[in-house]
């Protein structure tokens, strides 16, 4: 007596199709599960047993060997426990389908055969549609999430009876799961926080514009109480709003973390996450012994906000690198690597000194030279290149703070944004990975970054004075680039060349103390 079921693992934001296999011999009575299964599908002979027993069925009393295939990963996760009990229904002879290997079948059991929701019904959706199958059977509060996937008939099931009725007929009652992508996702679109409620910092304010439009790494400099995490958890309501491709994209990384909130079809809105200054490397960058995303990998399409930056620990800021460089973070294991994606904006706050009034005109600081020097080095040179606006907060004035007047809208700020980001999508068309000035390459700084001689005289003196390297003199081009593209300019000037060079200048005069 012989079925088999198909269901699906993730590995990183991938789903591979697993055939569940089972086989039943009259024989001593025996239950066993192989494939690699990790502990949580071990246990899941228990509440298949249960489930089985409590939704009416017989459990066989003979030997069952049920396996997990292909057996050359590991199997992880409770996701398992219904195409393992109708495996064993149909090998039993209970259930009479020729279906069961036409469609995936995902949920976890409880005891009395209810189905309980699984993590990374997204990406399963998505192998199910690129495999050619004829649909996906999950749990009522996965099925919204799965079926944001056109063209994938998604069936939601609430109990094992309810997933074992639906095989035995052979004119499929059960509805399908019908969802607008779209409307869905536009109609999650929403920005709490606005820049109209921060008073006063309108350079503070030019210098996150230049940033959210050519995306643009920053760091803010400045004394505690300035306003610096009130500015950076309103930068996505300035942000372009997600397209669709990016919010499938984001939703991939949250579903399979399984962190996208129950009845949510899609992330609409782009990631903010801010670690605190504890977090582990592995918890940054994605780990564990079968590899979960990370934080950067979270804040995909998004915004990363590391507060407090010097705290952060040396080795923490290090891993971040590699995968600010190439959007990408791979994490290698003994038999597995893994790819994410971390293509986000990273937003950084500090204060200039540690007690936080160094070059504050109304407070006094208490640090040493050397003590604000220590401090500032924390955050290595190679790490503080790869950023490309640094800007000094000043602590804001009792006149601006009693102010009735409201700030700027960021709907207003985005339109700009959103004009810049237009032109930047123009004019690198047919550039491979290149979508914004960000992520321009020498081939295209060469094209699209020419200077005057004014300018190259301008920038010179910069570099020298600044002891500046070579990356942070791509930077200031692309902040440069950015700065004209705000402008409606084609050519890059020598006021848009100095206002880069003075998104460098800040760090450099708290480092030398």
């Amino acid at each position: 007596m012989f079925s088999k079921v198909l269901s699906c693992a993730t590995i990183g934001v991938n789903a591979h199709i697993v055939q569940v296999e089972t086989h039943i011999e009259r024989t001593i009575p025996r239950f066993f599960i192989v494939g690699l299964p990790d502990n949580a599908v071990k246990e899941s002979s228990e509440r298949v047993f249960a489930a089985i027993k409590n939704s009416g069925y017989r459990f066989p009393n003979h030997r069952i060997t049920t396996s997990l295939a292909p057996a050359d990963f590991k199997k992880e996760g409770s996701a398992y426990d219904l195409s393992i009990a109708l495996g064993i229904l149909a090998a039993s002879e209970q259930l009479d389908s020729n279906d069961l290997g036409e469609y995936v079948v995902l949920g976890e059991l409880a005891l009395d055969g209810a189905v309980r929701p699984v993590h990374g019904s997204l990406v399963v959706s998505m192998e199910v549609r690129t495999k050619g199958l004829r649909g996906l059977l999950v749990p009522v509060s996965n099925a919204k999430e799965a079926a944001m996937v056109e063209g994938v008939p998604v069936y939601p099931i609430k109990s094992l009876k309810a997933a074992a009725k639906f095989f035995e007929e052979k004119k499929k009652s059960l509805a399908v799961y019908e969802v607008n992508s779209r409307d869905e996702f536009l109609k999650c679109q929403v920005h709490l926080s606005d820049f109209s409620d921060v008073k006063g910092q309108e350079s503070v304010k030019r210098a996150l514009e230049v940033a959210a439009s050519g995306g643009h790494n920053i760091i803010m400099i400045g004394p505690p109480g300035s306003g610096k995490t009130m500015l950076a958890k309103r930068i996505p309501s300035i942000l372009p709003p997600l397209t669709l491709e990016e919010a499938l994209d984001t939703t991939k990384v949250y579903s399979v973390a399984g962190l996208l909130p129950r009845n949510t079809g899609l992330v609409s809105n782009r990631p903010f996450r801010s670690p605190h200054h504890t977090i582990s490397d592995s918890a940054l960058v994605g780990g564990g012994s079968t590899p979960r995303p990370g934080e950067i990998s979270l804040a995909h399409h998004g915004v990363l906000f590391l507060d407090e930056l010097p705290e952060f620990a040396r080795n923490v800021l290090e891993v971040l690198r590699q995968p600010l460089e190439d959007q990408r973070v791979t994490v290698s294991r003994s038999k597995l690597s893994v790819e994410f994606p971390a293509s986000f904006m990273l937003v950084c706050a500090m204060n200039p000194c540690p007690c936080g009034n160094y070059g504050n005109p109304t407070q006094e600081c208490t640090c040493s030279s050397m003590q604000i020097q220590k401090y500032a080095g924390k955050i290595s040179g190679p790490l503080l290149d790869r950023i490309d606006i640094h800007v000094e907060v000043p602590s804001v004035k009792y006149v601006e703070l009693a102010s009735k007047r409201a700030g700027e809208s960021s709907e207003s700020i985005r339109s700009r944004v959103v004009a810049a980001r237009t032109l930047q999508a123009r004019r690198f068309t047919g550039k491979k990975g290149v979508f914004c000035n960000s992520d321009m390459g020498p081939a295209e700084l060469r094209e699209f970054c020419t200077i005057d001689g004014g300018g190259a005289d301008l920038l010179k003196n910069a570099m020298s004075k600044l002891g500046l390297s070579a990356r942070a003199y791509d930077r200031i081009l692309k902040v440069a680039r950015t700065i004209a593209d705000l402008a409606d300019s084609d050519a890059i000037r020598a006021e848009h060349l100095a206002e880069a060079i003075q998104y460098r200048s800040l760090d450099r005069s708290y480092r030398s103390g």
